[in-house]
């Protein structure tokens, strides 16, 4: 165990290293700067920009320098825990993540129990109810599931909830009365009721992905011989599915824990900017859009960061589930 975690570790400080010049690479690449927007927001207010402000903000933001000096520059400050300043807000970095992390991780495990908590047992029962009506109709809205985009499940339950639910939509985790408020225990509820739509909406794909799998599965599991064994020597059917079968059929949903991390940091960027959700993904996108390179690279270092967490956990929990599985 130690040998794999020592090289897992190595492996995943090299990985990131990778990463890291690939990712500031990419975000340089597209023209045009932060400097070319500061500029256009200045002449949009009817002004103009003398050339020796322009070359202060070139020097203030380093545009001029060669792209290893700005990865070097971005490089050392991360390592002392400073992430730089958005360029747009003109703010840290640091304090801008941590002001939308507690609610993406929140939504995010959110989302991962409601996908956990349906697929297993509907795997499950599908599995064990092959060929039958509801085997039939669950597998037809499964596949509705996978095929409908996130965006358009997203604009569809907003129409609901606010026709037939009389819900506010759009605002974001509170109806207005509560945005700003100090948290309460009537706060909390009003959380509970707006968190719905996005918990399905991000949850819907992943449900019927995992449910199809786990029923898949689970099929094969069945026809294995010890569990043909388990059923001669009298065990009931109830624990010959759920002590032996279901252990050994749910390895893909552990294994999905790996892409559960980093969908904490970035999520659905698309689903949340239509719901107007305060989440990474949706400052993810607008970072890329306006340029803002400190902040773009800091949030695609933590997507793999928890990426590469998210596969080690992933092995760690499958060799502690299935004891065949060995490590070294």
């Amino acid at each position: 165990m130690t040998t794999f975690l020592a090289r897992r570790i190595v492996y995943m400080i090299i990985t990131m290293i990778l990463a890291s010049f690939i990712g500031f690479f990419l975000i340089e690449l597209p023209p045009g700067s932060i400097v070319d927007i500061k500029i256009d927001q200045l002449r949009a207010q009817g002004g103009n920009v003398p050339q020796d402000q322009i070359e202060a903000l070139k020097r203030r933001y380093g545009v001029d320098d060669p792209l290893h000096i700005k990865y070097w520059k971005w490089v050392s400050r991360t390592l002392q825990g400073d992430f730089g300043t958005s360029f747009e807000t003109d703010t840290p970095v640091a304090g801008i993540i941590a002001q939308r992390l507690p609610i993406t991780f929140a939504l995010t495990f959110g989302t991962a129990l409601f996908a956990w908590l349906i697929s297993i047992p509907l795997g499950v029962y599908l599995a064990t109810n092959r060929g039958s009506i509801p085997d039939y109709i669950i597998t037809f809205v499964q596949f509705l599931g996978i095929a409908i985009p996130n965006f358009a499940l997203a604009l569809i339950l907003m129409v609901f909830a606010a026709l037939v639910l009389r819900q506010d939509v759009g605002l974001g985790f509170f109806s207005p009365q509560y945005i700003g408020a100090p948290w309460s225990f009537a706060k909390f509820l009003n959380l509970l009721s707006n968190l719905w739509i996005p918990v399905v909406v991000l949850g819907a794909s992943a449900t019927a992905g995992l449910t199809r799998v786990m029923r898949a599965n689970l099929l094969d599991v069945l026809n294995a011989q010890y569990i043909q064994t388990a059923r001669a020597k009298g065990l009931q059917e109830n624990a010959v599915i759920w002590k032996h079968a279901v252990r050994n059929a749910v390895h893909p949903l552990v294994m999905s824990i790996g892409y559960l991390l980093p969908a904490i940091v970035v999520g659905d960027a698309l689903a949340g900017v239509i719901l107007n959700l305060p989440t990474l993904g949706a400052l993810y996108l607008r970072a890329l859009q306006a340029t803002d390179m400190y902040l773009g690279i800091t949030i695609l270092m933590m997507q793999c960061m928890m990426l590469l967490l998210g596969n080690l956990i992933a092995d760690l929990l499958l060799a502690w589930v299935d004891p065949r599985v060995r490590l070294e």
